[in-house]
Formats: structure tokens, sequence, C-alpha cells
């Protein structure tokens, strides 16, 4: 559950960066909406690996927050008109006080219990938004604003905009959270999850950790939320079912838990994989299981442990 080498990691952070920009001035309409799409995707994925390969907590509710920050965003900004930049300051803040709520009670616990409350919380939040009728119910709200930043010449409105805003969006998050794992909180994460009674006798606070940890996880999921509601300019409840949690916690589990690069490339094979699929047959999802079930058997460690394992014997080839 180690990063992977600095050498290795930027030469993979260049790479994927070069492939977006590529894919943004070549694609056309419908491929700067995936791109945009597969950058929130990612955005979701690396708060996700945060918890799940830094400090070994699984959780089946992490789309709540994601549900969580979108709402929060409609209400500020349609509600009750507040600026969108000011809005979606405040939606990731809400974000980030509801992880602190349910966080609480859920680092109390491990393995299938935590995993059984993250779902629980996750369960009561998309219940309360299929009933508020605030935000339309079962039936959603339209009418959320994006960003203005005409002010530096960016047209939001533009879907070739906003792609490459959500991009830059995503390599801020990941040079942000990059730091995060590198850095003594991080070690200390790891340094729980190889063996939390051992760090508990040295006198490190888990419980604290653990919190931090699952906090900066919701309000990072609910940034991936106000982008996600600014790209169709729409909430629904849809944005916090437990279907999206185990989905986004496969694309983690395939790009290799612990590694933001790897989850962010397995983000761009969940998105990618679909829509071309969902084109060809009715059972996409089946094929796509399928895809990943042989991928992770292949790779054991997902697509990071396979660029790794590239990387070694590409460097074994190379010579002393």
């Amino acid at each position: 559950m180690t990063p992977p080498a600095s050498g290795t990691r930027h030469v993979v952070a260049v790479l994927l960066a070069a492939a977006a920009g590529g894919y943004w001035l070549a694609s056309g309409y419908y491929g700067k909406e995936l791109l945009a799409e597969t950058a929130i995707t990612a955005i979701l994925a690396m708060s996700l690996s945060l918890l799940v390969g830094q400090a070994g907590l699984v959780s089946l509710g992490h789309a709540a927050f994601f549900g969580i920050g979108a709402y929060a965003l409609a209400g500020f900004g349609a509600r009750l008109g507040w600026p969108p930049a000011l809005a979606m300051a405040a939606a990731v803040a809400t974000g980030a006080v509801a992880a602190l709520l349910v966080g609480l009670v859920a680092v109390r616990l491990a393995g299938v219990f935590f995993i059984m409350i993250t779902l629980a919380a996750g369960e009561m939040a998309h219940a309360w938004f299929l009933k508020d009728r605030l935000f339309g119910g079962v039936g959603g709200m339209a009418g959320v604003p994006r960003l203005d930043l005409s002010a530096i010449g960016i047209d939001t409105g533009d879907p070739a905009s906003f792609a490459l805003l959500a991009l830059g969006v995503a390599i801020l998050v990941y040079l942000l959270l990059d730091r995060l794992v590198l850095s003594p909180f991080g070690q200390t994460l790891r340094a729980i999850h190889q063996n939390e009674e051992r760090a508990r006798a040295l006198g490190c606070p888990v419980g604290r950790y653990k919190l931090a940890a699952f906090v900066v996880a919701g309000a990072v999921a609910a940034l991936a939320g106000t982008l996600a509601a600014q790209r169709s300019a729409f909430v629904s409840p849809e944005l916090l079912t437990w279907t999206l949690s185990g989905e986004v916690l496969i694309v983690v589990i395939v790009g290799g838990g612990a590694s933001l690069l790897g989850v962010s490339a397995a983000a761009a094979l969940w998105i990618g994989l679909r829509h071309q699929l969902s084109t060809l047959t009715d059972h996409w999802m089946l094929a796509m299981g399928a895809i990943f079930v042989v991928l992770v058997l292949v790779a054991g460690d997902g697509i990071d442990g396979a660029v790794r394992g590239l990387w070694r014997r590409l460097a074994q080839r190379r010579g002393p």
C-alpha cells in the first residue's frame, strides 16, 4: 500500500495530463462532456482512495458527501442566490461538516461495522432528499448555477471550457492529496492501516487521524459533487445512491487503492468503457464486470501494480 516511487509517479502524471489534453483537443462536443465526467469521477475516486488506500477504511456511503455537495450548491446558489463561487465554497464546507458528524460515530468502528454504518448514513441522506420538497424530491431540481469566470475570459457554459475547468480542478486535487499522502499525516495513516494496535500502543491518537482523513475525503467528495451539479445544472437523489458508492469503490480497487494516479486512470477507463459498451449491448454492466475481474486477476494491485511492474522491467532492461 505504499505509493510508487516519485520518478514513476511524475512520469505517469505527465502522461495522464498529456493524454487528457490531447483528447480535449481532438474530441468534439460529446468528447468534452466525457472528459468533464471523467475528471469529476477521478476527483471522487481520489477522495475515496484516501480512505481505502491510506487509512484502510472501506466506505459504502461515500456518494452521500458527493450528493450533499451538489445539493448544498443548489441550495446556496439557486435557492439563496449566493454567488456561485461563494456557494461552491460553502457546499464543500457543508460536505466536510457532514463527514465530521458521520465520522464521529463511524471511525469508532472497524471492518464490516464501519462499512455498514457508512452505508446506513448514505441511505439516510438518500431517503431525506427523496422526500425533500425544497429540492424537488424524487424529481430533483434544475437551475444550478455555474461558476462565473467571464472576468478572465472563460465561459463555463461552454462544454469545452467547463471540461478544462473540471480537468484543472482534478489536477489541483491530485497535487494537494499527493502532498498530503507523502506528509507525516499520510505516513501515520499508512502506519495505522498496517498495524492499528501498534500505532495506538506508541501513543498515536488513532481516532483523530481517522476522523481527519474522513473529513478531508468528505470535503473532496463534496467538491466533486459541486462540479457534477454544475455540469448538468441539475441535482437529484441519484447522486447519493449506494450503487454510486459501490461503483467508485470498484474504480479505487481497480486503480490500485493507494495510488491517486492509478484510481484516476481507472476512472477514465470506467467512464470510457461504460459509454462504449452501453452503445453496443444492453448487458454492458455484465461485460464491464468481466473486464474488471480479469484486470484484477492479471494485475493483483490493479492499474498501479501493472504500471509499477512494467516500470521495473524497463529499469532491469536498462541495466544497473
